[in-house]
């Protein structure tokens, strides 16, 4: 195969590249989440989410959720961003706004300042409008690999997960580390009875200790609430999927990293400071993996599926991959990419994992995904796994 050495997309004035070029609307509240989706309704072309979390520093997990913002804010699929908030004054505003960078693009609305609800969103209303008439001038240019930041997840696994949806994104995976980029792989509770195999591929010893001691963590904070991942998984779907122990589950997850070295672990919605192969701390819900792997950063992002899933991201691409081929007959709108051919013994891992690095980097060019043209934008924040006991 020939070497693709480069993808397509919006340069941003921090040295960074977008796969999506958008305008976010973002409420920093639960009461303002349906004056956004009325900014988003009323401005065609932009995206918002809907914040069903309290978020102050009383609630478990602040920092964690102001990081998470932040990266959502000074993301690089992300033009700019229409803040929503109940004040000014509110304190997710004041720990917010100080992380954002010069070069960040945003507007604060709240509706204490505009004097209410309908004047609010009149006023995000413009201010979204003009962001999205600025955002048309910028036009897709060349940039290296070495750019380009991929998450992957997996979720509503199945048997075949491990032998096909999984190792062909784990060698894309490996086809894009090659390149100079950086694939994230998350869902350190789906990593217990594997960490061994990712701990061997440390590139230094400090990096094969947090390998260690993150799933530690995770599993000590679970005892302390009374779960045990290692009797509470796999779970029904997963069963009903035909795996039968969590450590058969992690062996198929793992595979999604492909072979490279582990260049580092991040805590959740950290942005990489290295390249290569990375290891995020995130819990196993996929929607809460989605966000965090977002704020660090990913542009692109493949979920692999062996059960179906519509979940989405409202500012990167989630590229499904269905582990069988009936998978993907059964649900062809929500399915993008099949790797059952490896299942159906057509194509091998090898095949299959060329062609979908080759989807990936087509995704990040601006092929629209199903989650996209279906809308789907869930979301959620992690909130820590607590404090040690």
């Amino acid at each position: 195969m020939d070497a693709i050495k480069e993808f397509w997309g919006y340069w941003r004035d921090d040295g960074r590249v977008g796969t999506r070029n958008h305008v976010l609307i973002l409420p920093l509240s639960p009461a303002v989440s349906t004056s956004a989706s009325w900014v988003q309704q009323a401005v065609p072309g932009t995206v918002s989410v809907e914040l069903h979390q309290d978020i102050h520093p009383s609630v478990s997990g602040y920092p964690l959720a102001i990081r998470t913002l932040a990266g959502w804010v000074d993301h690089p699929n992300v033009y700019a961003t229409v803040l929503l908030a109940l004040s000014q004054d509110d304190p997710v505003v004041r720990d917010l706004l100080p992380q954002l960078g010069h070069h960040v693009r945003y507007r604060l609305v709240s509706l204490e300042g505009e004097g209410g609800r309908r004047a609010a969103q009149e006023a995000a209303r413009q201010v979204a409008q003009d962001y999205l008439t600025a955002s048309k001038s910028l036009e897709r240019q060349p940039a290296p690999l070495s750019q380009l930041i991929l998450a992957t997840e997996c979720g509503g696994s199945d048997a075949c997960s491990g032998l096909s949806a999984n190792p062909s994104l784990g060698f894309a995976s490996d086809r894009l580390v090659e390149a100079g980029g950086t694939s994230i792989l998350a869902e350190t509770t789906e990593l217990i009875g594997a960490e061994h195999i990712l701990a061997a591929r440390a590139t230094s010893p400090s990096v094969d200790d947090a390998i260690w001691e993150t799933v530690r963590h995770a599993e000590r904070a679970a005892m302390r609430m009374g779960v045990d991942f290692r009797g509470g998984q796999p779970a029904p779907g997963n069963i009903a999927g035909g795996i039968t122990t969590i450590e058969e589950k992690s062996l198929g997850c793992v595979h999604k990293g492909g072979n490279s070295p582990v260049a580092g672990v991040i805590d959740y919605a950290e942005r990489p400071r290295m390249r290569g192969l990375v290891i995020m701390d995130t819990p196993g819900h996929d929607v809460m993996q989605f966000v965090g792997m977002a704020a660090g950063g990913a542009q692109v992002m493949v979920f692999t599926t062996g059960r179906g899933t519509p979940t989405g991201a409202a500012i990167a691409p989630v590229i499904k991959v269905s582990t069988r081929t009936a998978l993907k007959r059964q649900l062809p709108d929500l399915i993008d990419f099949n790797a059952g051919s490896i299942i159906d013994g057509v194509q091998t891992r090898e095949q299959v994992g060329w062609a979908l690095f080759r989807k990936i980097l087509s995704v990040a060019n601006g092929e629209r995904v199903a989650a996209e043209i279906l809308g789907h934008r869930e979301f959620g924040i992690f909130q820590g796994w607590g404090a040690e006991a």
